[in-house]
């Protein structure tokens, strides 16, 4: 189905190809999953199947690439759209309608297909993907989670053979990314559907793929099975890396398989008493009453909230329950119908933009919406000017999250974690008492994770409370202290986060299924109380 044939792909100023010498052999009806950190050349793969790359990215491409028997040199993605269908990481940039319904019929109506057909594809899709409810909303207006399911019913509609996925998940809760990836495996094994997905969260994935592509970032490929590529130094999910501590062979690939094996760990763990949580400071921020109305809809309905100096708390919970609105409704700037917001006695909302930036900083969904100047170095210097601080204070700061980021690079060309590191360091020189992000771990590999993790536990130790809204359990369990979960604008749980997760199937990390009932959240943890180097 899809053939690559000594493929090598460079862009103009690049020191080595981005691929090099790629040949690869994907049949029909596969689920392959690719791998590799940021930056290694997942999204340039992906590109190559359905032409864009390099006929709109630009660059050269040596090699041959085939799809369904044609020849993409020869064969402009125009000509491929009936047979492979694309879903990028930012869907918004993909829209080309105003709501749900019409850009679930657009690509069939390109198509030319009979009205008829396009009625029963749209409604089948509308509740494949649980979007019934918002087929008439504006896309602009759903979250984040909704307009990825959206961008993938879209081009579910046209029925194409090839699907090609960038980040499916990433911006899902835990149950609407398993009704979407349900979905997925429904097309692969029903209708002989070959997938493509790249993907970081492999907790999410790994146990659906039949195919592993791991790009190392020497422009090479290798394929292999799941089982097979778990063995070696290619990106693993915690199951994996819990399987590598305990030493079980085969590796297992899902909760499932690890749980029939965990029994003698358990056991050894019984003993092992679990690490005091961390103590928080005082109250940092005290929030009463907070209402936040868009419309008709209700989206924050009268929180109280106090976070707290040295604490790291995640806000959970379903796509549109409120987190994003709450978060801009504490930082000043968001809608605010009703409440206050308490920060050093003052509230964000009421003083000028500069003194709100000393107060509580935050870190939107998409990082890149803070940046608008040419160069790293020149929003590095009005950051600078705008916080009233000595020149260059911005830049250490940026060096301490991401050492040696070219100060002379667009914005624009920074990978996710680069552009992040640039926000927090953007936020951060204002030296707030709250951070708050949104979403923060979106495209990023584990190990651009755990750096983030990093300097999330250095700011709560300094005295900061940081708050953490995400849909990444396992990055909750890694770095959080506390779990606030939202619904309907509600506050449903508040609490310690071993406490809240480890009562919900929806927000326990791999380890917690497996290691049930007892309390540890990741392999680190695990690895101590073993005393093993993890």
């Amino acid at each position: 189905m899809i053939r690559l044939e000594h493929v090598t792909v460079t862009y103009p100023d690049a020191t080595a190809p981005v691929l090099r010498d790629v040949d690869l052999h994907l049949p029909e009806g596969e689920l392959c999953l690719v791998l590799g950190r940021t930056g290694t050349g997942k999204s340039t793969l992906l590109g190559t199947v359905n032409g864009l790359v390099p006929h709109f990215t630009g660059g050269t491409l040596a090699g041959r690439v085939l799809v369904d028997g044609r020849d993409t040199r020869t064969h402009p993605p125009r000509e491929l759209a009936d047979v492979v269908g694309v879903v990028g990481q930012d869907p918004l940039a993909g829209f080309v309608t105003d709501t749900v319904e019409e850009e679930l019929a657009y690509g069939m109506e390109q198509l030319a297909l009979p009205a008829d057909v396009m009625r029963k594809r749209v409604e089948e899709t509308l509740d494949l993907l649980g979007l019934a409810e918002l087929r008439s909303q504006p896309l602009r207006d759903l979250s984040g989670g909704q307009q990825q399911r959206a961008a993938i019913g879209a081009v579910l509609t046209c029925h194409p053979r090839i699907l090609v996925l960038d980040e499916p998940t990433s911006a899902l809760d835990p149950t609407a990314a398993e009704e979407v990836l349900g979905a997925v495996t429904r097309l692969v094994h029903d209708l002989g559907v070959t997938v493509l997905m790249a993907e970081h969260r492999l907790e999410r994935v790994l146990q659906y793929a039949d195919r592993v592509l791991f790009l190392p970032g020497d422009g090479t490929v290798r394929s292999g099975l799941p089982a097979e590529m778990m063995t070696t130094d290619a990106p693993a999910p915690p199951v994996v890396e819990l399987g590598r501590l305990a030493g079980w062979v085969p590796l297992p690939l899902s909760v499932r398989d690890a749980r029939r094996r965990a029994a003698p760990l358990r056991q050894r763990l019984e003993t092992v008493p679990p690490s005091a949580p961390r103590r928080p400071g005082p109250v940092a921020l005290r929030a009463d009453g907070i209402v936040v109305r868009y419309g008709d809809v209700l989206a924050v309905r009268g929180i109280d909230l106090q976070l707290r100096g040295g604490e790291v708390c995640a806000l959970m919970g379903r796509n549109g329950a409120g987190k994003s609105s709450l978060l801009w409704a504490l930082q000043g700037s968001g809608r605010r119908q009703a409440g206050a917001v308490d920060v050093a006695g003052r509230d964000p909302a009421t003083v000028p933009a500069a003194e709100a930036r000393a107060l509580v900083g935050l870190v939107p969904q998409s990082a890149a919406d803070l940046l608008y100047l040419d160069t790293v170095g020149a929003e590095l210097a009005q950051a600078d000017r705008e916080s009233t601080q000595a020149t260059g204070s911005t830049s250490s700061l940026l060096d301490e999250l991401m050492p040696g980021l070219p100060r002379d690079l667009h914005p624009r060309d920074l990978s996710e974690g680069q552009r992040l590191a640039l926000v927090l360091a953007v936020q951060l020189v204002a030296a707030p008492a709250v951070l708050l992000l949104d979403e923060p771990t979106r495209g990023l590999d584990y190990r651009a994770k755990a750096r983030l993790a990093d300097v999330l536990r250095r700011l709560a130790s300094s005295g900061k409370a940081v708050v953490v809204s995400t849909h990444d359990v396992e990055f909750v369990a890694t770095v959080s202290d506390r779990v606030v979960v939202l619904a309907d604008g509600d506050v449903v749980a508040d609490g310690p986060t071993g406490e809240v997760v480890l009562s919900s199937p929806t927000f326990a990390p791999q380890v917690a299924k497996i290691l049930n009932p007892q309390p540890w959240l990741t392999v680190a943890e695990v690895a101590a109380a073993l005393e093993v180097p993890a």
